[in-house]
């Protein structure tokens, strides 16, 4: 097995330890930090199948540092969004679906 390979399982491996995170909890900060993780779970697989026998291909590198700058702006938009629910609500989770 070669190292992108591994950098492609650890991020298939990250991806599903925070889609599991996302579901299994209902606390709106924890469902944060498991969206990132499996936002890093993403970026390692373009990472890690981004290199060939050729040599690396430079336009997924690309992709993966936009994405980098994307997730930490909707984070601190999400942080945001998540303070005034709980000033509005005093509640730390959403409500459930009835």
């Amino acid at each position: 097995m070669s190292g992108s390979m591994v950098f492609a399982w650890s991020g298939v491996l990250l991806f599903g330890l925070g889609l599991f995170g996302f579901i299994a909890h209902r606390h709106l900060l924890r469902r944060l930090v498991a969206f990132n993780i499996m936002g890093s779970g993403a970026f390692l697989v373009l990472v890690g199948l981004a290199q060939d026998g050729r040599g690396v291909d430079p336009v997924p590198h690309a992709l993966v540092i936009t994405g980098i700058v994307v997730a930490v702006a909707s984070t601190a938009l999400a942080l945001v969004v998540f303070r005034r629910w709980y000033r509005a609500s005093g509640r730390t989770d959403l409500p459930e679906d009835t």
